[in-house]
């Protein structure tokens, strides 16, 4: 008697599509997390901001990116409105000073622990009549890496969301200034006495040899 090889099936078992979906699944999974991973940037935010409002505590964070090596320093260009002897620093990694420059401010001190976010606070003593302040933030690590976050939607103005951008500047939005509120006299204590507010001090590390400002520039120009 003669045996005839049984005719393979035009469609496939439910049991070997489940087995190639599944890992269908799971490959395009991993190839998701490979090349799409949580991208760091720098923020800032704060309780109830208002335009015009005063005394004003400004959190900020910077996402670490590098895993071999801290932050040693970050460089912020203020948005029109607020002058650099009109903010204090309030909380900063252990040893941080902060130094004013011309339109801003640098922050600086020991390496921080690598793959940590650097965090710290400023006060302002009052936030400029606007409905949104950019923090152009240039941070530099101990190896030397450098990460610009400088981009904004209105360039050259110290305002933009900075969501079309690769590269965003922290961004403040404000709520609409409170009823009465008048701005005051941008004078006053600054930054020059943050060593206190900050904690225990130590030695400042040198001048930067680049400001905010040329690195927006240099940006500009397509310079990395």
């Amino acid at each position: 008697m003669s045996v005839h090889p049984r005719p393979l099936s035009a469609h496939p078992r439910p049991q070997t599509l489940r087995r190639v979906t599944a890992a269908a699944a799971l490959t395009l999974g991993a190839a998701v997390l490979t090349v799409a991973p949580a991208h760091a940037h720098a923020h800032v935010t704060a309780a109830d901001a208002r335009a015009l409002a005063e005394n004003v505590t400004l959190a900020f964070t910077s996402e670490a990116e590098n895993p071999e090596a801290g932050f040693t320093e970050l460089r912020v260009e203020l948005p029109d409105g607020i002058e650099p002897s009109a903010v204090q620093l309030k909380k900063a990694p252990k040893g941080w000073k902060l130094k004013t420059t011309d339109g801003g401010y640098r922050l600086a001190g020991p390496e921080t622990p690598a793959g940590t976010d650097a965090a710290y606070e400023i006060t302002v003593r009052q936030l400029p009549d606007a409905r949104k302040l950019a923090f152009k933030t240039v941070e530099t690590y101990a190896d030397g890496t450098v990460a610009r976050w400088i981009e904004t939607s209105d360039a050259g103005h110290g305002h933009g969301d900075g969501h079309d951008s690769g590269q965003p500047a922290p961004v403040l939005e404000l709520k609409p200034a409170a009823p009465g509120a008048e701005p005051i006299d941008p004078g006053g204590s600054g930054a020059e006495d943050s060593d206190d507010k900050a904690g225990a001090a130590t030695e400042a590390a040198p001048e930067p040899s680049a400001t905010v400002a040329e690195d927006t520039a240099t940006a500009a120009d397509g310079a990395e």
